[in-house]
């Protein structure tokens, strides 16, 4: 289990590099730069001198490979830099936006679970059988509805036609309710999908039949036998979709005109503020290779299977 961690913690690291050095270079290639935006303006009345003097006091006309060295080994030391546009450090605006956007994170991807278990017991019930197919075809449903259209038409439903949830000044928890179901249900989608497949998988091995033959009810071969096996690929599933998670929540909090990192990212697009959109890439990279691991870690201990298949790769 060490040696695995080691090499799953040294991919890791290869993750994040990567993830910098392209982001570094996929920035810099940007016509104009931060600076040029907010100081090449009439109305601040400065000179090409001036201009000149500021781009060279930002490091915006040191050499590219100066500039890359030094932007590594600041975010190495947890120095995410300066936002020229803002006149903060980056670390300040990470550290009152991130919150908000993990806690919408975190309750969509909360939600998507329980939604993609939901479907998959409605799915395999027995009074609901001649709904299965239907059922099994939702999931194909929501992961091709748009994140930004979803909800777009959640506030139209919800907000302006039913008035079940306000849209100006809401409570903390009203404002949660509609982007976090924005966000959860293209997440479930990919989640229930695999889940059902799982479970049909399962529920055709022999241990199964062999519960059925002692008398036990079908919820509980559902839930003791055929969902507790049936959970592991949805796992390894559920790691992979973080990506999309924090895509969904950036598009989310536009749409919905929350603070956070999405509207920060919104911003630092405009402005070409190239030391935030770094920051940002970064924090997205490190949650994934952080969840990824984690889901790495807890597989064996779900499935006890798998140290005797690492103990023989060995």
């Amino acid at each position: 289990m060490g040696h695995f961690l080691l090499r799953r913690v040294g991919q890791g690291v290869l993750v994040l590099w990567a993830a910098f050095t392209l982001s570094f270079l996929l920035l810099q290639v940007l016509p104009g730069d931060a600076v040029l935006i907010k100081f090449q303006n009439p109305d601040l009345g400065l000179s090409p001198a001036q201009i000149a003097e500021m781009r060279l006091a930002y490091g915006a006309d040191t050499p590219l490979w100066q500039q890359y060295f030094h932007t590594l080994f600041a975010m190495l030391h947890g120095d995410f830099g300066f936002s020229i546009q803002a006149g903060v450090p980056v670390s300040e605006q990470l550290t009152s936006n991130l919150p908000d956007t993990l806690s919408l994170a975190v309750a969509g991807f909360a939600l998507a679970v329980v939604l993609a278990l939901l479907l998959a017991t409605l799915a395999n019930q027995r009074w609901l059988r001649p709904l299965s197919r239907w059922l099994h075809s939702v999931p194909a449903l929501f992961i091709s509805l748009p994140t930004f259209w979803l909800g777009i038409a959640l506030i139209q439903l919800f907000s302006f036609q039913l008035r079940w949830v306000p849209v100006i000044n809401p409570s903390p928890l009203q404002g949660l309710i509609l982007p976090v179901l924005t966000v959860a249900v293209p997440i479930s989608a990919p989640l229930a999908q695999i889940l059902l497949r799982s479970i049909d998988e399962v529920q055709t091995l022999p241990f199964v039949a062999v519960a059925r033959a002692k008398g036990a009810s079908e919820n509980r071969i559902l839930w003791r036998h055929v969902m507790r096996n049936a959970f592991l690929p949805a796992l390894t599933v559920a790691g992979l979709l973080l990506g999309e998670l924090i895509a969904g929540a950036l598009i989310t909090e536009t749409v919905f005109g929350l603070g956070g990192i999405g509207q920060l990212t919104q911003q630092a697009v405009n402005n070409q503020d190239v030391a935030v959109l770094q920051a940002v890439v970064m924090i997205s990279a490190l949650g994934f290779v952080l969840i990824n691991l984690l889901v790495d870690v807890l597989m064996p201990l779900l499935d006890p299977r798998l140290h005797t298949l690492s103990g023989e790769a060995r």
